[in-house]
Parts: C-alpha cells; sequence; structure tokens
C-alpha cells in the first residue's frame, strides 16, 4: 500500500513528530503537517471517499490548487485502492472533460480556486463546465475544498470537504494491494492529438521512487 509506505511505516517507527510537509500558500498562509498529523487527514480523507461509494479499481480525478488537501487526497485513494488522475488547475473545462471521460473518473475533487499572481483563480466554475449537461455520466459526486472564499454554484452532487471530511474517523487500515495495482494515471498535455493516459502501478513507481532517491538525490 503505497500511503502505508509514505505515511505509516514513519509514525511507527517512532517518527510521528517528524515534519512531513512544510507548506505555503501565494498570499502567505503557512502550514506545516507532522507525519502524525498526515496519517490522520488522511485516514479522514480516506473514510470520506468510502462513504461516497469509491473502491478499490474506482478512478477519482483531483483538480485542485497547490493547497495540503492534494497530497491528502491522492494518499487517500491510494489508501483504499482507488486509482487518482491528477489534472493540472489550469486546465480548461474541456480538457478536463476529456480527461475525466477517458478515466470513467467517479468523484471529482476540487476547490472554490486557487490563488494565481495573487488573485482568485476560479476551478469549481470550470468543474461545473465541464460536467453541464451529463456530458461527464460517470461523476456521482464533487468534493469542493473552501480555499478562496469566493461564491460558487451548488450543485446536488456537490458537498463540501470540511462538510464530508472533518467529521469522518481518523483511524483507518490500510489495504493491501498486488504490486501491478493501478495507482494513478498521469496525461500527456495532448497538443499532438487525444491525451493518452500514462499508467503507473503502486510496486513500480515505489520502487522507481527508492531508486531515484538512491541513485540521483544519493539519500
Amino acid at each position: 500500500n503505497v500511503a502505508y509506505n509514505c505515511v505509516d511505516r514513519h509514525v511507527e517507527a517512532g517518527l510521528g513528530d517528524r515534519v512531513a510537509y512544510h507548506w505555503e500558500g501565494e498570499p502567505g498562509d503557512t502550514r506545516t503537517i507532522t507525519y502524525a498529523e498526515l496519517q490522520r487527514e488522511v485516514s479522514k480523507a480516506a473514510n470520506a471517499l468510502l462513504e461516497l461509494g469509491v473502491r478499490k479499481g474506482d478512478r477519482v480525478a483531483i483538480y485542485l490548487p497547490m493547497i495540503p488537501e492534494l497530497p491528502i487526497s491522492m494518499l487517500a485513494c491510494a489508501r483504499i485502492g482507488a486509482t487518482h488522475s491528477v489534472v493540472c488547475g489550469g486546465f480548461s473545462a474541456d480538457a478536463l472533460r476529456t480527461r475525466i471521460n477517458d478515466a470513467q473518473a467517479k468523484v471529482v475533487i476540487t476547490a472554490d480556486g486557487g490563488f494565481r499572481r495573487g488573485k482568485p483563480s476560479a476551478l469549481k466554475a470550470i468543474v461545473d463546465e465541464a460536467l453541464k449537461d451529463d456530458s461527464t455520466p460517470s461523476v456521482e459526486r464533487v468534493v469542493v475544498v473552501r480555499r478562496t472564499g469566493e461564491q460558487i454554484a451548488e450543485n446536488p452532487r456537490d458537498v463540501w470537504w470540511h462538510d464530508l471530511v472533518d467529521r469522518q474517523s481518523d483511524q483507518h487500515t490500510p489495504e493491501a494491494f498486488d504490486a501491478e495495482h493501478p495507482l494513478y494515471i498521469l496525461y500527456t498535455s495532448g497538443t499532438t492529438g487525444k491525451p493518452k493516459g500514462i499508467l503507473h502501478t503502486a510496486g513500480g513507481y515505489l520502487t522507481q521512487v527508492a531508486y531515484t532517491h538512491y541513485a540521483v538525490f544519493d539519500l
């Protein structure tokens, strides 16, 4: 389990108080998250996805700014065996729709917006445009992180991250998966044709990262 390897084993080794993320947002807001705190947040997000009906093998599209909820969402998917597809927050509604439909994503995780060059930049409105007129039939729910505080249109399938995730238990036992279990899909830019989804598997990706840390970063 990728989430276990990235988070839980460090907590179990007594390193829960060690910092996992120092984060600073564009407006200057900051968060410092330890491994123990990350374990709790990822567990809550995993339980939230399970409540929405996401199961092993389902796909989740993530369309977020660079905020802590982004890696938390990725790790939560890995924890329950759902395959995540991160779409760049600068992509258009058409680009997002194409990637959602190709992966047949069941849930989209987004935010009201993000900050670009000091100003709020809408994200939820782009998701609404991508999902309009039943053009993405696989999507059942949209989870929205409150980031900028900008007003958004709320639809029946929308749920706020803080309403859904904050009330979940911070206890979750990660499942074990085969080394070839799909971890995430990363799409090509699509500049030379239809975007192609590159599939990374759990065991292969962990091996690549571990070897990169050894051979490239010399850790």
